[in-house]
């Protein structure tokens, strides 16, 4: 359970601070913020990967790029489900869902203990 509240914890600074970086996304309140983070982890956990086992040909096709199109329509979906939580145009999506991801990443990499390393 402490590992999901991190995880959940982690969506919502990064939607936090895409919401304050990117001008085409929006969020009213911290409570909306919330709900949206969890949204947009269910989403990334169900939909997107029946979405991207549905793209697969498109993405092979674009050497991998149309899978930044695929997590902007994710992005844009949780926009959609929550009120409150606006995206201007699917091209903004795509930005927010790289700035979520980047900053996920970003904090996730302090959550984790060091690793050891193999060359001692």
């Amino acid at each position: 359970m402490a590992r999901f509240l991190v995880h959940w914890l982690s969506t919502a600074v990064a939607l936090f601070v895409c919401s304050h970086i990117v001008p085409g996304v929006h969020v009213d309140s911290y409570a909306t913020l919330a709900v949206a983070s969890l949204v947009l982890g269910f989403i990334n956990a169900i939909i997107r990967p029946i979405l991207l086992f549905l793209t697969l040909p498109i993405t092979l096709l674009t050497l991998g790029l149309f899978y930044f199109v695929v997590n902007g329509l994710a992005f844009a979906m949780a926009a959609w489900i929550v009120p409150g939580f606006d995206v201007d145009s699917i091209g903004w999506a795509i930005v927010g869902s790289f700035v979520v991801s980047l900053v996920s990443w970003f904090l996730g990499c302090f959550g984790r203990p060091p690793q050891p390393s193999p060359y001692r």
